[in-house]
């Protein structure tokens, strides 16, 4: 289909959609407020990048811009299959012969999942210099937009990163009214409901209205989507059992050190013959698609970060429960990811600490400020041992290092949050 023809059919249906979009929950992350800069959206597939999009589209609407103005794209869309730079070139260009005012205006260009069409950023680097437009891009890979359109476009983007819900996005979600400030036995018992529930579901926006056997075989489908489409193929692995048992191995192991040189070794003892260099770009390659997360340890002598494994955390609690039934009595590493989404969202810069006598802080956090702070995760302050443990390291790293910290339990994140 010519490319006119074919836009025609998608504006037409992009208009009649954004006609039925109602009750949208309004999302923590935002585009910037930056002239003159291409915005970009990334993260996992199903985090609600588009949704973002949709969201910044009514936001121009309501603002009075007509919608003649915008154009949107999604490239996950067979129909502009195959993908190529021309291809793109060609349908914005069809926008403006649809709309010849166009030229003389400002024009809004929304580009969805702009990593599937190759050599994208030479096209988009051409269109943002000749085009009286703001660009707005989403992704599934931090490799190939986060890190290589720093380089390529030459500070003339800003990232912004979409989770899964927060706590309070999800409390949203379900049309819940709760009044923190009274936190009275009532709020409280009803807080601690919705929170197991949001520990058991997860955030992805799309199955929080679904059965709970809908929901785990829908999570299961993001996974193998992610492993497939946004890793396997686009870096083109030659043997897709193993990562896809790497990935596995993390989400199991949450909170946990995950040591590549004992996965090496756990695989040789299963007849697998792969490289150690080969796994570390795997495990890269996991964590660009935003599916899973690593934590180094905080410390000056470069060796011994090196040296220390990495602790794992992964994109949504409720995709970690779809795959296991081990995290049943188990749910205080799940806080402890539910707060590394949590510090993610809030542009932190994270690490793990160790004390001279190697007891474990569990978070060593860099604000977007400047700030330091230690985060000791506690699910359960009832247990007075585990508390005791956790207050010694907590007190014994704030001793060696001089830097303030906090223990965070599941009363005072439901209370106050995270306080930064």
């Amino acid at each position: 289909m010519e490319e006119k023809a074919l836009l025609q059919v998608l504006l037409g249906e992009f208009h009649d959609k954004l006609s039925r979009l109602k009750d949208l929950v309004p999302r923590e992350a935002k585009f910037p407020d930056a002239p003159n800069k291409i915005r970009v959206a990334i993260g996992m597939r199903r985090t609600g990048k588009s949704y973002l999009m949709y969201q910044q589209i009514l936001n121009l609407l309501s603002d009075g811009i007509n919608k003649t103005f915008i154009l949107y794209i999604n490239f996950e869309d067979d129909r502009l299959l195959p993908l190529n730079p021309q291809k793109l070139a060609k349908l914005v260009e069809a926008f403006y012969t649809l709309y010849p005012e166009n030229h003389e205006k400002k024009c809004y260009i929304f580009l969805d999942e702009i990593q599937n069409v190759d050599e994208w950023l030479l096209v988009i680097r051409r269109l943002y210099d000749t085009k009286e437009a703001d660009f707005y891009l989403t992704g599934s890979s931090a490799k190939l937009l986060s890190k290589e359109i720093a380089t390529s476009l030459r500070g003339r983007s800003l990232a912004t990163e979409v989770w899964p819900y927060s706590f309070n996005e999800f409390i949203r979600s379900k049309q819940i009214e709760i009044k923190k400030e009274f936190y009275d036995k009532k709020t409280q018992d009803k807080l601690n409901q919705i929170f197991n529930l949001y520990l058991s579901e997860g955030g992805f926006p799309e199955v929080t209205a679904f059965s709970p056997d809908v929901r785990q075989q829908t999570l299961q489908e993001y996974l193998d989507i992610v492993i497939y489409r946004d890793i396997i193929e686009r870096h083109n692995i030659k043997t897709p059992a193993i990562i896809k048992y790497m990935a596995l191995s993390m989400i199991y192991n949450i909170g946990k050190p995950f040591s590549i040189n004992k996965f090496y070794n756990d695989l040789k003892s299963q007849g697998y013959s792969v490289g150690k260099d080969i796994l570390y770009d795997y495990a890269n390659h996991i964590e660009d698609a935003y599916l899973t997360f690593s934590v180094e340890l905080y410390d000056k002598s470069i060796r011994k970060v090196k040296t220390n494994p990495k602790k794992i955390y992964a994109i949504d609690s409720g995709l970690i429960r779809s795959l296991t039934l081990d995290y049943e009595n188990d749910f205080g590493r799940l806080f402890e990811n539910i707060i590394y989404l949590d510090l993610r969202r809030r542009g932190c810069k994270i690490n793990y600490f160790l004390t001279k006598d190697r007891y474990e802080i569990d978070f060593l956090i860099q604000t977007p400020k400047g700030e330091k702070k230690f985060i000791q995760v506690v699910w359960n302050q009832e247990d007075k041992q585990t508390l005791a443990r956790e207050e010694r390291a907590l007190q014994a790293g704030i001793k060696e290092t001089k830097i303030n910290g906090e223990i965070v339990s599941l009363d005072s994140y439901l209370r106050n949050g995270i306080l930064l």
